[in-house]
């Protein structure tokens, strides 16, 4: 029977990608504020930048890939020594535009009254600041106290102690194949998969059940026990 809903954050019950990009937006402007040689640098480099240092340091905190994609944007322009203050505006704007999709927070009201809740995600996404604030029975986040990030069992385990219950009666949702799904069954959990933008399932992969909307999840969580 299950008594524990997990969910991931980013894209899952976070709308990231306007926030991320509005951070963005934000360092360009000071960027070209700072400097005309900042002219020719565009929101598309910036953008470029992420992945260029993401599959270096994917194993590293979200922040410092962060900080590192924000560096490389920097030496673009000379601006090599505003890191600090680049990184402490794009993380401003940034938390100040996350907030939760549309469906999220009567869909956790809904599952409140029947399961405990928990948040577990590899980002930076504090539930505090991204509107979601009192809504977790339990919150964790990678490299916290030695947490390592997902698809890695020591994640999961950690989530089933949180949950306090045997992992077969937690389910963990979110919008990541490997991470949210594969890997939370392998170490014993129920998934379920986010598929928001109704993309075709691989070969090979069965998630517990897939939804596209968080609203769903109450119906769904029950058919499954």
């Amino acid at each position: 029977m299950l008594t524990t809903v997990v969910f991931d954050a980013d894209e899952t019950l976070l709308d990231l990608r306007p926030a991320v990009t509005g951070g963005l937006v934000a360092v360009l402007e000071e960027m070209r504020r700072l400097t005309p040689a900042a002219a020719g640098v565009s929101l598309a480099d910036l953008e470029s930048d992420w992945g260029e240092v993401f599959g270096a340091l994917s194993a590293a905190p979200v922040m410092e890939i962060r900080r590192a994609a924000l560096a490389r944007s920097l030496a673009r322009a000379g601006l090599d020594a505003h890191l600090d203050d680049i990184a402490a505006l794009f993380f401003a704007r940034r938390f100040a535009l996350t907030r939760p999709f549309p469906d999220v927070l009567p869909a956790l009201a809904a599952l409140r009254e029947r399961w405990t809740l928990g948040f577990a995600t590899n980002g930076n996404s504090r539930a505090e600041r991204c509107g979601l604030a009192g809504e977790f029975a339990f919150e964790l986040y990678a490299h916290e106290n030695g947490l390592p990030k997902k698809p890695a069992p020591a994640f999961y385990a950690a989530v089933v102690e949180a949950a306090g219950v045997p992992a077969a009666q937690v389910v963990y949702v979110g919008d990541s194949l490997d991470h949210d799904v594969v890997a939370a069954q392998r170490a014993g959990l129920r998934a379920v998969w986010l598929n928001r933008l109704g993309v075709p399932r691989p070969r090979g992969v069965v998630p517990d059940a897939e939804v596209s909307s968080v609203a769903h999840l109450p119906a769904v969580l029950a058919g499954l026990g």
